[in-house]
């Protein structure tokens, strides 16, 4: 296993390598000029080209490519080239409001769809099986940003539960919790119904297996057959999904958090894109990238666990 996990790390070169270039010719290619948005469309022409040279944007894009390359292999993601901060400390301060925002979604996500789709293998077929399944399409059908807006509009205006926006407290504090709840169930719902409709599938398919007939025959309880013989091999594919599913948490707060004014790396991503902020961009992205690559080993090492056959050695 520690083999494989140094070899997983190894491969993360190429693939971050990969990311950067695409996201730079991506940004690079884009149409906008920070300096013309600084200044307006109006400014001194002199003042202009200064601008833009004191920005580093007269130089050729894959100069600048490689100037940033460099600087991210020494540990330095760059400068905002509209406030002037480093980009690694404006990604410090955003990224524990992100984390948070993520795993309260994923929490929520698994609290919602593992106990509902076991529930719907158990009684299949019956009124249960069949008010999950339309709760799970339900939420699977519903936009995220139209859902937000609902949250707001009825537990936040009419209610008044909860906040409307922003994030305050410490993140175990009820204070906290208030908060994050709305931004969490937004994120997770959705795709809790997706993760709903795998989890009975895969029970559904585990519970007819001969060793589970077989555990029945043996007179072993019903809640020990559900919870530890099946319930473990059902997991891989709802592991797979899960890791499947931490990418598009990522990509979706961008949105919930403007909805929510939720002071993240989402919504400093989409400031940034406004301003043409190139470096704050790429450092962002590529924070991105390794969140997602790190949660996707951790769903390999879970295949070790879960099933024992696995050996990646």
């Amino acid at each position: 296993m520690i083999k494989y996990i140094i070899r997983r790390i190894l491969t993360m070169i190429p693939v971050l390598l990969g990311v950067t270039v695409i996201i730079s010719a991506l940004v690079y290619l884009a149409p906008g000029d920070p300096a013309r948005i600084a200044l307006g469309r109006n400014a001194n022409p002199e003042a202009y080209q200064q601008l833009r040279q004191q920005m580093g944007l007269d130089r050729p894009p894959h100069l600048r490519y490689f100037d940033w390359l460099l600087d991210v292999l020494s540990g330095n993601l760059g400068q905002s080239i509209t406030t002037g901060r480093p980009v690694t400390q404006l990604i410090i301060e955003r990224l524990p409001a992100t984390l948070e925002l993520a795993v309260g979604s994923l929490i929520l996500m698994l609290a919602i769809a593992i106990p509902l789709g076991i529930v719907s293998a158990i009684w299949q077929n019956s009124w249960v099986d069949k008010t999950s399944m339309v709760f799970a399409i339900f939420w699977l059908s519903m936009a995220s940003f139209w859902l937000a807006l609902m949250l707001i509009l009825i537990f936040a205006v009419e209610l008044d539960w909860f906040p409307i926006s922003g994030r305050s407290g410490a993140v175990l504090s009820l204070t906290g919790f208030t908060y994050v709840v709305l931004p969490a169930v937004a994120n997770g719902t959705r795709r809790a119904g997706l993760l709903t409709r795998m989890t009975r599938s895969s029970m559904v398919e585990t519970l007819s297996e001969d060793y589970i007939r077989t555990a029945r025959g043996k007179g072993i309880g019903r809640e020990l057959i559900i919870y530890v013989h099946a319930l473990k091999n059902a997991m891989i594919p709802i592991v797979t999904l899960i890791g499947l599913q931490i990418p598009t948490l990522f990509s979706s707060s961008v949105i919930i958090e403007t909805v929510f004014a939720w002071p993240g790396m989402g919504t400093l991503l989409l400031q940034a894109v406004t301003q043409r902020n190139y470096p704050v961009i790429q450092g962002i992205v590529l924070v991105y990238a390794v969140l997602v690559i790190v949660a996707n080993l951790a769903v390999d090492i879970a295949y070790a666990y879960l099933d024992p056959r696995i050996e990646y050695d």
